[in-house]
């Protein structure tokens, strides 16, 4: 028996995010959220995954959305790497998604609270050994509470967590033991399938309950990340060398562009050099949403709207 890995994105949102993952995600929300009290009774997952469906715009970041029996909206992402501006990209995702509960005319008083939620297979804050933080809005000096304080961002690093099997001892644990550990287990443990959700949670994660087709996304998935995290090794380096920050972004800038040039060649077949020039012209954050988009396009006219989107998207900004 073999397990999905729940770090990549294709599987996450399959376990947490489909129409049968609501007991599944109350539990792992109350155990990431609230120490394995069971604060959240009923939540609704919103615009539920479903297998074979491909991300491709900035919103997509967001692997899971619910809205829980308090009216707080959580927003999950699962983060494998750690890409340049990735904090930025937690507070716009928080802060947008508090924003737009809002119609044009409606009163402020509708607002309810936006929890972010940020599992991450590195470690956000080096000099800090808890394995989850969280932060709202705070007075600097004497620590109260600002008295709307409607945002929060909590951080699950897995690197921090060092637990083996035999030492779960909390829902909390065991959750993010799974999350971390299940690609490497050959059997669903005893001592964690004796939560009801956890052992739903590995029967969707059996990879013999997938389609070939899911199987082959996730692969494609799989081989997507890693490449991307030699690209940006090989760019960290050669920006070390020069011994700049504005090297390590170009560096990174160069191997994520070449490497997305590649692998839309394998997607939908050659491409003119002018299309290649401009990938070549992306930021590092366009060629992060390109690199999302790019596995649902089957053509290259899907790649040449997408450029031009990007384009039209670009001058709005200014």
């Amino acid at each position: 028996m073999s397990f999905i890995n729940p770090k990549i994105d294709f599987a996450f949102k399959k376990i947490f995010g489909s129409n049968e993952s609501r007991e599944i995600l109350i539990s792992f929300l109350n155990a990431m959220l609230y120490a394995g009290e069971p604060v959240i009774e009923d939540l609704e997952i919103i615009d539920p995954y479903l297998a074979g469906q491909i991300f491709g715009s900035k919103d997509t970041y967001l692997d899971v959305k619910a809205r829980i029996n308090n009216g707080t909206t959580v927003i999950i992402e699962m983060q494998v790497l750690n890409v340049p501006a990735f904090g930025k990209r937690v507070l716009y995702n928080a802060a947008k998604t508090y924003a737009l509960q809002l119609r044009r005319a409606e009163r402020y008083q509708r607002l309810r609270p936006v929890i972010a939620l940020n599992i991450t297979d590195f470690e956000m804050f080096p000099n800090q050994s808890e394995v989850i933080s969280r932060f709202a809005f705070k007075e600097t000096q004497r620590l109260f509470d600002y008295p709307d304080s409607e945002i929060e961002l909590v951080f699950i690093e897995l690197p921090k967590f060092k637990k083996e099997l035999s030492d779960l001892t909390t829902l909390t644990d065991k959750w993010i033991y799974f999350i971390k550990n299940t690609s490497n287990l050959e059997t669903a443990p005893d001592t964690m399938v004796v939560v009801p959700e956890i052992q739903r949670a590995f029967q969707i994660a059996n990879d013999t309950n997938l389609s070939q087709k899911d199987l082959d996304e996730l692969e494609k998935q799989e081989f997507w990340i890693q490449d991307q995290q030699g690209a940006i090794d090989l760019g960290i380096q050669q920006g070390i060398e020069r011994g700049i920050q504005q090297g390590i972004e170009r560096g990174i800038q160069q191997g994520k562009s070449e490497l997305i040039v590649l692998h839309m060649r394998r997607l939908i077949g050659e491409f003119s050099p002018d299309i290649q020039t401009r990938i070549r012209e992306l930021n590092l954050d366009e060629l992060e949403n390109l690199g999302d988009a790019m596995f649902g396009f089957e053509s290259v006219s899907d790649l040449v709207t997408w450029l031009q989107e990007d384009s039209r998207n670009s001058t709005d900004d200014i």
